[in-house]
């Protein structure tokens, strides 16, 4: 083999080993190319599930604060319109309160009325001495029905008429007034205790007025819902 042979050998290994160069070369090229893309697609969804994850993480944030601001808003309305029921039901007390005073002024009805609530309240004491409050301005027309309001329990009750003692040194406040309305008044009726004080009954026309309330609170509270919602 002559050196022009030698010479053509060489380079045809030359350009071999320069082909699977360039071969190799583009090979690890594309892969490196590939691999990059990939991390490249992976930092993209990495990126994008955190950015989802953080929306939604601040639209619950912005749904919790919705709710507590509407459920904040629901319990203020409704403690308006509690407050607001309230406010009807003491003027409706007010305005009956108001209306007892006037009981009194017609003497022939109270007088009655006073007959049936020492009647009333003996029935309910059941005892055979009683003692007996009522304001000043009503004592004479409680002494005046004294006698027949026991004779009428002794009937009912079938028993003898009890002894009533009227109380001649301590007597229900007065009705209430305008130079001091926040002492303390009656409008009208009496109060019955044994003799021992370890009962008592208070029949006041205030007191029978705070039982009807109570009594009819429920229903006048359900009228006022159903006039609200109408």
């Amino acid at each position: 083999m002559n050196d022009t042979d030698v010479s053509k050998q060489i380079q045809q290994m030359v350009r071999f080993i320069r082909q699977e160069a360039e071969e190799k070369a583009n090979e690890i090229s594309v892969s490196a190319e590939e691999e990059f893309n990939i991390e490249k697609l992976q930092l993209v969804e990495a990126e994008k599930k955190k950015i989802r994850q953080e929306y939604e993480r601040k639209e619950k944030q912005v749904d919790v604060r919705k709710k507590i601001e509407y459920s904040m808003q629901l319990n203020a309305s409704r403690i308006k319109v509690l407050q607001a029921q309230d406010d009807v039901v003491n003027a409706m007390k007010d305005a009956a309160a108001k209306e007892l005073l006037n009981v009194s002024s017609d003497h022939h009805v109270y007088k009655r009325l006073l007959k049936d609530l020492i009647v009333q309240s003996l029935l309910r004491l059941k005892e055979p001495s009683v003692l007996l409050r009522c304001r000043e301005d009503d004592l004479h027309l409680v002494q005046s029905v004294l006698d027949s309001a026991a004779e009428e329990y002794s009937e009912k009750a079938s028993v003898h008429a009890p002894e009533i003692t009227v109380d001649n040194n301590v007597y229900l406040p007065p009705a209430p007034g305008h130079h001091n309305a926040h002492a303390l008044s009656c409008s009208g009726g009496v109060v019955l205790a044994s003799k021992d004080g370890k009962i008592v009954f208070e029949n006041t026309l205030d007191a029978r007025l705070d039982v009807v309330f109570r009594k009819k609170l429920p229903e006048i509270r359900k009228w006022l819902c159903g006039q609200v919602a109408a």
